[in-house]
């Protein structure tokens, strides 16, 4: 006979395996970029003219706005110096929150697409009217047959959890100078000075 677990001890287990990745999770450290699309963190770089460049950094969703910027304006810093040229001007720059949105996959999605071992899918937010926020999920009461929403008509509707991951990126573009830095314009970074000023704060990989 199969005995369906209850919705507590399914969101229970849910719970402790979150906390255990958030307890294992750690900013982005100063390194090249590496992974792809949402999943990329570090810094990186490409040529625009041979003084231009556009710079960027991600962090993961753990790190924070102000380190991502901080880490920017270092890498600019540092790009300026390693090509040789004394000063940069920060001719565009922008900060990007991206989110993700995620579901707990519920007992829905177990029977259709992977057993109660379950995983994390897309799903989106959507504000009806007069109803406030709402959730849609492709595997649970979305119309793809999960329970109470989709064909089964269960006591368990639409009710389950769901997870929006944030995380920064900051990007810009920079023009590199030589010679003394203009006093009049506010857009023109020593990157001398840039470097060890943030350098001490800039968390290196172990």
């Amino acid at each position: 006979m199969f005995i369906m677990p209850g919705r507590k001890v399914l969101l229970a287990a849910l719970a402790t395996s979150t906390l255990l990745v958030a307890g294992c999770a750690t900013e982005t450290t100063y390194r090249p970029a590496t992974g792809q699309g949402f999943n990329r963190t570090g810094y990186s770089d490409r040529r625009i003219e041979d003084n231009r460049f556009l710079v960027s950094f991600a962090g993961n969703s753990v790190t924070s706005r102000d380190t991502v910027e901080r880490y920017l304006f270092f890498r600019a810093a540092e790009l300026t110096l390693q090509q040789g040229y004394d000063y940069f001007l920060m001719a565009d720059r922008d900060t990007n929150l991206q989110s993700r949105t995620y579901s707990t996959p519920g007992i829905g999605g177990g029977f259709g697409y992977g057993g109660f071992g379950g995983y994390w899918g897309p799903s989106w937010r959507y504000r009806g009217r007069g109803f406030g926020w709402r959730s849609w999920d492709p595997y649970i009461g979305g119309g793809f047959g999960g329970f109470g929403g989709g064909g089964f008509g269960g006591p368990w509707g639409n009710d389950f959890d769901v997870r929006t991951i944030d995380r920064y990126e900051a990007t810009a573009e920079i023009v590199m100078r030589k010679g003394p830095i203009p006093r009049d314009n506010i857009r023109a970074f020593n990157a001398k000075q840039v470097v060890d000023n943030i350098g001490p704060s800039v968390i290196l990989p172990k």
